[in-house]
């Protein structure tokens, strides 16, 4: 089974849609995760580059082996394919 990413953020969703935020009307939306869409909007409207500066912290925590810069780089790389910035 292949890892479903957030069309936002880039974070995995895991196995179940848990993770999932919700549509409109209150169906789970595959797409995005829970931090970034609720209730069928994005809950920031914000730029890529805003949203890699909020990403970095999870990221550092998730992967403590990684630096910053590291951090960085990869989701300069990684956002531009998701859904929300294409």
């Amino acid at each position: 089974m292949q890892q479903k990413f957030c069309q936002s953020c880039g974070m995995p969703m895991g196995d179940t849609n848990q993770m999932y935020g919700t549509n409109k009307d209150g169906s789970k939306n595959q797409d995005y995760c829970s931090y970034c869409y609720d209730n069928g909007q994005f809950k920031y409207n914000c730029s890529m580059s805003e949203m890699i500066t909020v990403c970095i912290a999870p990221m550092l925590e998730a992967h403590p082996e990684m630096s910053k810069a590291q951090a960085e780089q990869m989701m300069k790389q990684f956002l531009p394919t998701l859904k929300r910035w294409q």
